[in-house]
């Protein structure tokens, strides 16, 4: 009866396979509308006047239709974005006025017949420049000064990283159902159901219930998602709050389904990252000192500014040990649309610049790259930035050295000499769940309960293709030690479902899973041998709900970021072959080796997928995914010129999973989905550098590798010129 470890059949499968799993753009309600929204064309500026000539059969909303009680917010971290602009304009795309209408067509030609006037502000675009902080803080461990003092040699480098754009296959869309309606014009509902692709079903409950007020009862319904990678997390909040609205003022269900051009203008992208770093070493490599500087575009608005830049700024320093850090990060405010999560969640940037700045550092010393990780991997026992102890499932120097051999790094170093081919290494971390006290808060639950025919979980995480229903399904199998076949999952609503936290942070698995397992293992012993059906019928419903229990030695200061920043870390090494072209500068990637440790595989094919998948996106960020801004605007706002992986542009991708178990995860299991973003990105780049061109900023374009090329070239012969005399140029 073993499910745990083996790859049983998707729960979802044979509907998406079928066509039988409905995503929201399937479904229909009676008397339906469609919602589009009018957008700002400035960057910055206040609304002067707002007028149409529109007609009757027209459902138009502002922000003056907000019900009494409610707010014109978005409720998340900080109060700080309104639902619809009343006055200021702070960003491109921010939703000023909203329309519906039964004829589709008729409502895609209204915007002709909506004038929105604006005085125009100053604007700033460049996070460096900006004079307002959404959100700093500083980590320090031991005592810098004294760390450089010690050192012989510091080095000092500035990394960059770009936008991402998440391009998820089916775009952001809702369903707003008001209840109750009676008929066109009606505001008489006082309940709203909001159908949609949502990644976070409860994060949209609760603005729904803070922007509509105490008048409105409000459920939740997720339906068939098209991925999310991050980007249905906050987001979807905003466009239920805008179809709940003309739902409410028409009396009808309206759907909102975004057209990919306008997802990729209006909705949130992975924060651009400007990382300072100076490093002082012992001539031997080892590092006695990290001063780290960090700072991230937030765009317009808070949103998840605040725990994105958490983790990042706590992933600053790398799998290293240092026994001086010091970590300055800040989220900055920028009149562009406002920048939220992304997987892997700030992580990807900040170890972006820690592993090209470890091989500059080992360039400047002379060493081996790898060897100068090896020096200063952590091991169990060591202490993180944040003054973290690591267990005994610590596996950096584990991964690094598989990840070595099974690539053949040093052989291929040796036949790639004097060709055009290059091989880079990449060593990281992951923190598994929500930062430091972040579970405590959340007080996430879940609940097994026994049906007619077998049990039936009940969880709020959501299924967007990554295997949540599968996944949790094996790990309740296995705990009451029933078939994984009896087993159901119940469906995402709020109205049913408890609330298990938002589906991000690599705790899924890790946290909710373990969640899942305590309520299984009480409920198999309420069952006192008999099973779930036989009990059903005996004695009627049973169910256990059981809340999440943080480990008793977690200990974590919010204030001063010291302690246990997460219950454990994933472990990975990726080895990047590439190919430069020498007349175009493209970068070909040629084989990806990833090496991961997530503590145990629940869903072997599944937990591959997820890996070769993060892999493929990582390859994207460092070489190809260029959003070009201009005038704080996505300026290649479709899929013909913001270009992501194919078939033909992914390498070869060698996986190998390691299981060095948490002991208090779901069967061992850590977090997997955002670890294998992190390292691709920093591989390739340093196998570029492997051929002798400095890049420090990804993605990684034909014109960039030019430029930096260009930089070293121009360097040789400055310094030919002051060796051998030679003119100058």
């Amino acid at each position: 009866m073993t499910a745990v470890g083996t790859n049983v059949k998707r729960k979802d499968g044979i509907g998406k396979a079928t066509g039988r799993a409905l995503y929201v753009d399937d479904l229909t309600f009676p008397g339906m509308l469609h919602g589009r929204t009018i957008r700002s064309t400035i960057p910055s500026g206040r609304v002067t006047s707002v007028k149409h000539a529109l007609g009757a059969d027209f459902t138009v909303v502002d922000h003056r239709d907000i019900p009494k009680g409610g707010r014109n917010i978005v409720a998340l971290i900080v109060d700080d974005q309104p639902c619809l602009v009343q006055r200021t304009i702070r960003h491109v795309a921010e939703p000023i006025l909203l329309l519906a209408h039964e004829d589709r067509e008729r409502l895609l030609a209204a915007e002709v017949h909506v004038a929105c006037e604006a005085d125009k502000h100053g604007s700033v675009f460049d996070p460096l420049a900006s004079p307002q902080v959404l959100k700093e803080f500083t980590i320090e461990k031991g005592e810098l000064k004294g760390g450089f003092a010690a050192a012989d040699v510091v080095v000092e480098g500035t990394y960059r990283t770009g936008h991402q754009e998440h391009v998820y296959i089916e775009t952001n869309g809702v369903i707003a159902v008001p209840e109750g309606a009676r008929g066109h014009g009606s505001r008489g509902a006082a309940h709203v159901t909001v159908y949609g692709s949502i990644q976070c079903p409860f994060y949209v409950d609760k603005a729904l219930r803070v922007m509509l007020g105490p008048s409105y009862q409000v459920r939740v319904v997720q339906t068939e998602t098209g991925g999310g990678f991050g980007g249905k997390e906050e987001y979807p909040s905003m466009l239920a709050c805008h179809a709940s609205l003309l739902a409410i003022k028409s009396g009808r269900p309206v759907k909102m389904i975004y057209d990919r051009v306008e997802d990729l203008l209006a909705t949130t992208k992975r924060h651009p990252s400007y990382i300072r770093h100076r490093t002082g070493l012992t001539k031997d490599g080892a590092i006695t000192a990290m001063d780290v500087d960090v700072v991230i575009d937030g765009g317009a608005y808070v949103t998840l500014s605040p725990v994105v830049l958490s983790r990042g700024g706590i992933h600053a320093a790398g799998p290293y040990r240092c026994d001086n850090t010091r970590i300055r990060a800040r989220a900055m405010f920028t009149n562009t649309p406002p920048n939220g999560a992304f997987r892997g969640f700030g992580a990807p940037q900040t170890q972006f610049a820690m592993e090209v700045h470890m091989d500059r550092i080992a360039q400047a010393l002379g060493m081996d790259p790898v060897e100068l990780r090896r020096r200063n991997a952590l091991r169990a026992g060591d202490t993180t930035a944040t003054g973290q102890v690591l267990k005994e499932d610590c596996s950096a120097l584990r991964v690094l050295d598989e990840g070595v051999r099974r690539a053949d790094l040093a052989g291929k170093r040796k036949r790639y000499e004097g060709t055009n081919r290059g091989i880079g290494v990449s060593l990281f971390y992951h923190g598994s769940g929500f930062t430091g006290s972040g579970e405590l808060k959340l007080n996430s639950k879940a609940a097994v309960e026994v049906t007619k025919t077998g049990v039936r979980l009940l969880v709020s995480s959501t299924e967007i293709g990554q295997g949540t229903r599968t996944m949790h399904a094996q790990i309740v199998a296995d705990a009451l030690g029933l078939p994984y076949e009896l087993v159901e999952v119940a469906p995402t609503d709020t109205a049913i479902v408890p609330d298990s936290g938002p589906t991000v942070a690599s705790r899924t698995c890790m946290v909710v899973g373990k969640i899942l397992q305590r309520a299984a293992e009480e409920l198999r012993s309420q069952l006192k041998g008999m099973s779930p059906a036989a009990y059903f019928r005996k004695h009627g419903p049973l169910r256990v709900e059981k809340t999440h229990v943080p480990p008793e030695w977690l200990q974590w200061d919010e204030n001063r970021y010291r302690g246990d920043a997460y219950a454990t870390y994933a472990w990975a090494c990726n080895v990047a072959e590439i190919e430069l072209d020498r007349d175009t500068y493209e970068v070909r990637p040629l084989r990806i080796t990833s090496v991961c440790d997530i503590g145990k595989a629940i869903h072997p094919a599944m937990a591959l997928g997820q890996i070769e998948g993060g892999t493929a996106q990582g390859v994207g960020f460092a070489t190809i995914e260029q959003v070009v801004m201009k005038n704080g605007a996505m300026a290649n706002a479709q899929l013909t010129n913001y270009t992501i992986p194919t078939t033909l542009d992914t390498p070869e991708i060698d996986v190998v999973i390691m299981e060095n178990p948490f002991p208090e995860g779901p069967f061992g299991a850590k977090g997997l989905g955002e670890l294998p973003i992190d390292g691709p990105a920093p591989a390739i780049a340093n196998a570029i550098r492997s051929l002798g061109v400095d890049v420090r900023e990804v993605p990684a374009t034909p014109e960039l590798v030019l430029s930096a090329l260009r930089s070293r070239l121009s360097a040789e012969r400055h310094h030919d010129s002051l060796t051998y005399g030679a003119a100058p140029g």
